[in-house]
């Protein structure tokens, strides 16, 4: 019987076990280990439920727009789960100059696609809606070479865009500096636009078009709805605890929680996985964990590929969830929540109105919304204590949005070097670890590291990962 060690049991590694399961032939034999080194399965992704209260310590969502890990969860029977947000009140706002300004309808993610909306906004100035507009006129790139984020929408939709739209958008989701952020490697969509369609603009009017004449000729009746950012109504560690379930249904299958990894090695035609106490023999090794920790696995082994592994940098992050009573909060909370400039000088990323945003996340005489700390340009604050962290975020929403009131709940979660950032030169970066990888047949990485940052590029690249194993294990 062959075998395979996987190493890390959070979204990709668990995505990749259950695909190598999904996909194994009746006549192949295999079996499986998880290693996590925590007391429990699920990485970044906790879910907890206090006094009524449903709270996402990591990730609260995914993207429909990639759409594996909605397969997963359909895969996995939970598809009467899919919770979509709350399309009433799907308006973000950005803090600028100490107000809270909508972002125009029509904006998506930083490219405008009304006339209309930017025109009446309070949040660009009529020299920046003007220099947005003409982003149409602006030459594409004849260049393939890679640039920073920031360079990109300068280029493309000025610096107001950038300064007041796109930083704060990447701030609030991918915890990163826009002047050293990979546009190619972190939204590569939007050099796909300029390259196909000259503008961003044209690009993504064909585009919405597209997507409508698509919906159009399909029959939804019956089916979730579908919105652009999509949860689980019991929260996503439903999908973890689904996963290692299933998982463990399955036979020669096993998940050692607590038992963490110290190292691989190569030994007669397949690998050594170390343990603290032992170790195990091997056919396959998938290392599900962030770069540096691949890295220090794999630095006896190959001491090259564990420094390329290195060059993948990492940032901490923080959330900090506040419930309060309804009757206390003076602000409408009409929206999902807000997002902050880094020239607004603020200790928070952003702020979602949790359960303004999704249903079943509060009690109905409640509210319950979620700051983001740390990041890119401030990992230090992730440093402070419990107490401090959730008085820091207090004065920040007394500030922003009048809340005095004192919480009824406060949660903080921290998560160490959790983030990892595509700067620019990030593709060569991966091609040379993969390239370095390809000496090893049997041993592959996976995760948030290498190819997309969401929990659906996880499930995806686990997938991949999992295909690649069971060729070479069985050579079909």
């Amino acid at each position: 019987m062959k075998r395979v060690v996987v190493i890390g049991g959070g979204i990709a590694g668990l995505s990749a076990a259950y695909s190598l399961r999904e996909h194994l032939k009746q006549d192949e034999d295999l079996e499986i280990v998880i290693l996590e080194k925590n007391p429990a399965t699920g990485g970044n992704i906790k879910t907890e439920k206090i006094n009524g209260f449903l709270i996402e310590g990591g990730p609260d969502c995914f993207l429909s727009e990639k759409p594996w890990a909605m397969e997963l969860c359909k895969r996995l029977g939970l598809a009467g789960e899919l919770l979509p947000t709350n399309e009433n009140n799907r308006r973000t706002f950005v803090l600028s100059g100490g107000r809270l300004h909508e972002l125009p309808e029509g904006v998506i993610l930083m490219i405008p696609t009304r006339i209309m909306p930017l025109a009446l906004s309070s949040l660009i100035t009529l020299r920046g809606k003007l220099r947005m507009a003409l982003e149409v006129f602006i030459p594409r790139k004849r260049s393939r070479e890679d640039e920073t984020l920031g360079d990109f929408v300068r280029r493309r939709l000025g610096r107001e865009a950038l300064d007041k739209i796109a930083e704060p958008l990447v701030a609030g989701v991918h915890a990163g500096d826009p002047e050293t952020m990979s546009i190619r490697s972190s939204f590569p969509k939007f050099v796909q636009l300029e390259e196909e369609h000259g503008s961003l603009i044209r690009g993504m009017l064909k585009r919405l078009t597209s997507m409508k004449k698509s919906k159009a000729g399909h029959n939804t009746a019956g089916g979730p709805a579908v919105t652009m950012f999509m949860t689980l109504k019991g929260g996503l560690s439903v999908m973890i605890d689904t996963l290692t379930s299933d998982l463990l249904k399955y036979g020669n299958t096993s998940i050692l929680t607590g038992e963490a990894a110290t190292g691989v090695a190569a030994i007669g035609g397949g690998y050594e996985v170390r343990l603290e106490n032992g170790a195990l023999r091997t056919d396959a090794v998938i290392i599900a964990s962030p770069a540096y920790a691949a890295a220090a696995l794999l630095s006896g082994f190959d001491p090259e590929l564990s420094r390329k592994l290195l060059t993948i940098p990492y940032v901490s992050t923080a959330t900090v969830s506040l419930a309060f009573k309804k009757s206390g909060i003076k602000h409408p909370l009409n929206g999902f929540g807000f997002v902050v400039p880094g020239a607004e000088k603020r200790r928070i990323m952003a702020a979602t109105w949790t359960s303004v945003k999704f249903k079943h996340r509060s009690p109905e005489d409640s509210v319950l919304m979620r700051c983001f700390v740390g990041g890119a340009k401030n990992s230090s604050l992730t440093l402070l204590s419990d107490e401090e962290m959730v008085r820091m975020v207090r004065e920040e929403l007394k500030d922003i949005m009048g809340i005095e009131e004192s919480p009824v709940l406060a949660r903080v979660y921290r998560w160490k070097n959790s983030m990892p950032q595509y700067t620019v030169g990030h593709e060569e970066r991966v091609n040379r670890i993969e390239e370095q990888l390809a000496k090893y047949p049997g041993l592959y990485v996976t995760g948030s590291a290498y190819h997309g940052i969401g929990i659906s590029d996880s499930v995806r690249n686990g997938e991949v990962v999992a295909k690649k194993a069971l060729h070479y294990l069985f050579g079909k």
